[in-house]
């Protein structure tokens, strides 16, 4: 009796173990396939110092132990001729604490008035264009007084192909989005109804994109945000689960990013721990500390950066603060 039980423990832990290297497997091949620096996407970022010379920038990225709170940026662009990188169409920040299980996903409006090195001062999705991914990861952290240890980088044209690999996503689209513009591609005319509703990636691409109503750029980074974590909803549901290594082989063409193998992985444990809808999203700057400005004849969104840090930490404290614990946790400075 004793010796059937042994084998039918064993018989089981097989196809586990089997199940788990296929997974790994996959992860590992996904991992090398979007690993990809600056450099390879065609930048050489450089800044000048005092003598005008130019230099390369020594600045070190921090390294991720996976015990301290990581911040990650995402990075959507429009597809442009090669040489031509453009502007960044959309600027987020995925920031997780591995101790309290706790995720934000900040979306950045575009044009926020900052500070470029190397560069002045400008719109901040015009870092993207100046110095790609690097450079923004940069400008990004300065702003939010973080450290941005990672970046993951797609193109607008491929963002329908990774919507419908995952099988598109449920979502309730809140009115009627229509715009036509004739210097679009086709798949970027918008023209949604109302109402509960199946994305599939085209679709989808028209929701995020949407913009031509009173809110603009502050009603479409909320969408944007709200699509997300619908996205990481369907990411841990049991039948995507199943199907991971599928999706992972469908995808890894589209996406880049600096994220090292070891750090891949033990995201993608944490992230497995962390429940889509206790995800806390944030517009920056927030309506109550942004200022509509004109400067140089450009409307720019300024913000007064201590107040904005202050903010975000405001937030993060909120998340350490456990159960039973009588601390008030840090309010957002009021104007």
């Amino acid at each position: 009796m004793a010796k059937k039980i042994k084998w039918i423990i064993v018989s089981l832990f097989v196809p586990i173990l089997l199940i788990a290297g296929y997974y790994g497997y996959s992860i590992i091949t996904f991992g090398m396939q979007i690993q990809k620096g600056a450099k390879d996407m065609g930048y050489s970022e450089v800044k000048q110092d005092n003598g005008g010379k130019e230099q390369e920038d020594k600045e070190v990225i921090p390294e991720w132990e996976g015990k301290e709170r990581v911040n990650i940026l995402l990075l959507g662009a429009d597809g442009r001729e090669e040489g031509d990188h453009g502007r960044s169409d959309t600027i987020m920040v995925l920031s997780i604490d591995p101790v309290s299980k706790k995720a934000h996903l900040f979306s950045i409006l575009r044009d926020t008035y900052v500070e470029i090195p190397g560069h002045g001062h400008s719109r901040i999705n015009s870092a993207f264009a100046y110095g790609g991914p690097e450079l923004t990861m940069k400008v990004v952290g300065n702003l939010m007084g973080l450290p941005i240890h990672y970046y993951f980088y797609v193109e607008l044209d491929s963002f329908i192909a990774l919507v419908d690999a995952i099988g598109g996503v449920d979502l309730y689209v809140e009115k009627d989005m229509k715009y036509t513009d004739t210097a679009d591609k086709q798949e970027y005319q918008i023209d949604l109804k109302e109402g509960m509703q199946h994305l599939d990636g085209n679709k989808a691409l028209q929701y995020v994109r949407f913009r031509k109503d009173a809110l603009s750029d502050y009603a479409r980074t909320e969408r944007q945000r709200k699509f997300l974590k619908a996205v990481a909803d369907k990411m841990q549901s049991t039948s995507t689960l199943v199907n991971v290594p599928n999706i992972l082989n469908k995808i890894a063409p589209y996406i880049e990013t600096n994220m090292d193998l070891s750090s891949m992985i033990k995201l993608a444990v944490l992230g497995y721990k962390i429940k889509a809808n206790s995800m806390v999203t944030e517009q920056i700057p927030p309506m109550d500390l942004l200022r509509e400005e004109t400067i140089n004849g450009a409307a720019v969104l300024t913000v007064d950066q201590k107040r904005l840090r202050a903010f975000i930490e405001g937030l993060f404290q909120a998340d350490e603060v456990g159960p039973g614990h009588t601390e008030e946790p840090l309010a957002p400075n009021p104007r």
